[in-house]
């Protein structure tokens, strides 16, 4: 949640009544993402269908910057520095973990990947001189034994596969190198849909010479599935879910959005059960309770004074 904190520059975090609907709103559509995600690449190849997904999603975002006269285009350096984070949050993140979730289930991949602020902090330290408090290594530590016990109950038992499950976290570490690189890189002077749709469109430009090289297009099928599933990833997701995203920061509320990051594990699972009838293990549920509360603790606002 880089882009939140580098947003408010330090201003008021205060959540009101009415921005908890829209921060709990935000987590809904950004953990809705796995299950359909599972779902559509069962019909055809991941890469492929994250470029048609961001190609169209820049578009969009582009086109609605334009509506809402953010001004003119970038400095060639704030392109170049959009250029990179497209690559990293969402180019190699999700093209990663959407090929990894042809062999793992959704909600396994919700919950390892919901443990970014936990090592988002971790690096943060060393690379970008944020102190590491006590209640931040608590929450690093509760997180990290969280996921110990997904990943026992998941591989121990043969339930994932270990190759896509190694996807997965590649793909987690490309999400944690985009935001450390968020907080030295965003352009200041880069309207919010002017931003976000310059990076899509640029991790979709790059995705898809590569899912040329190493997939078969011949084998994708337009089916309703595939459809619907993409239609929600561009509106719901990329557009949608950064909609509520902007509106939150406009409002000062991006801390109460990190805070409430730890809504992602359950939901994820959740989504996976409901949508593509995944199943959910006791260890699961007993292990996204430390996770969760190490989210909220690595993410939480220190109070003044305190360590």
């Amino acid at each position: 949640m880089a882009r939140g904190d580098a947003a408010n520059g330090g201003r008021g975090t205060g959540i009101e009544r009415g921005e908890i609907l829209l921060v709990v709103l935000f987590c809904l559509l950004w953990s809705s993402a796995f299950a359909p995600a599972k779902l559509a690449v069962a019909h055809a190849p991941p890469l492929l269908l994250l470029a048609c997904r961001f190609v169209a999603a820049g578009l969009l975002c582009l086109g609605l910057a334009r509506w809402r006269g953010e001004g003119g285009w970038p400095a060639r350096r704030d392109l170049a520095a959009l250029a990179l984070l497209g690559l990293f949050n969402n180019a190699i993140y999700l093209g990663l973990s959407w090929s990894g979730m042809a062999s793992v289930s959704s909600g396994f991949a919700a919950v390892l990947i919901s443990t970014n602020p936990l090592l988002t902090a971790l690096v943060a330290g060393p690379v970008l001189g944020e102190r590491m408090t006590g209640r931040k290594l608590a929450g690093l530590l509760l997180g990290l034994a969280g996921v110990a016990l997904v990943l026992r109950s998941r591989l121990g038992t043969g339930a994932e596969d270990a190759g896509g499950a190694l996807l997965v976290l590649g793909g987690l570490l490309s999400l944690v190198a985009g935001t450390i690189l968020y907080k030295r890189l965003a352009p200041r002077h880069v309207g919010p849909w002017t931003g976000n749709g310059l990076q899509a469109l640029a991790a979709g430009l790059v995705l898809v010479p590569a899912s040329l090289l190493i997939e078969d297009w011949s084998t994708a099928e337009a089916t309703t599935t595939v459809l619907l599933a993409q239609a929600w990833m561009v509106l719901g997701v990329s557009v949608g879910g950064y909609m509520l995203w902007f509106r939150l920061l406009a409002r000062h509320s991006a801390t109460a959005a990190s805070s409430l990051h730890f809504l992602m594990p359950p939901l994820g699972l959740g989504f996976g059960w409901l949508l593509a009838g995944e199943s959910v293990p006791a260890l699961d549920l007993l292990g996204i309770v430390p996770i969760a509360c190490g989210i909220a603790l690595v993410t939480r606002p220190a109070r003044p004074g305190s360590a």
